[in-house]
């Protein structure tokens, strides 16, 4: 009896979140950013947090969206962003972060979010999910995940064909 596909799947330590999964997360967490009160604008981790800061940008009628633009993670094979190198900040902006929501898709090993708590000390800094190492860096996050799950975003994958289970292996079912 061989393996099937699922099995050897290089997927079972990795969660694919779909968009409709983001968005449903992103208006929950609108939902429990709003209840807090007024916010001046959103500070967007970029890339990871411009998405969802769109998303609660839109939900809380939020129109003054800045970005940090920071670089932590480099390519390996196929341009997949999967390993940590020195943190680069590209842009940064002014201010204590008073008054205004920071906010991410993720936060991991919390390298970078120490690095932008340290700029933006009095931001709310929310993201839509976190892993062990990083949340007590962050104020508020919808989803909590295990630190040895690798997390696709909807933005890094390709929808494909799937083929049939019964497809998988022709010749066995003539036995």
């Amino acid at each position: 009896m061989s393996t099937s596909p699922i099995a050897r799947s290089r997927y079972e330590d990795e969660i694919v979140i779909s968009w409709a999964e983001l968005h449903r997360d992103a208006r929950y967490l609108s939902e429990i950013l709003h209840g807090m009160g007024e916010w001046k604008g959103i500070i967007a981790i970029s890339r990871g947090g411009l998405v969802p800061a769109a998303l609660i940008a839109r939900e809380l009628e939020i129109r003054l969206v800045d970005t940090v633009c920071i670089s932590s993670y480099t390519g390996k094979g196929g341009g997949a962003a999967t390993e940590q190198g020195e943190i680069e900040v590209l842009k940064g902006v002014s201010g204590d972060g008073d008054g205004f929501l920071l906010i991410d898709d993720l936060v991991d090993t919390g390298r970078t979010a120490q690095h932008v708590r340290r700029m933006l000390p009095k931001a709310h800094f929310a993201t839509l999910y976190a892993k062990p190492a990083g949340r007590p860096i962050v104020d508020t996050c919808i989803k909590e995940f295990k630190q040895s799950k690798w997390i696709h975003f909807p933005w890094d994958i390709e929808y494909r064909f799937a083929t049939p289970i019964k497809d998988w292996n022709p010749g066995a079912a003539a036995k």
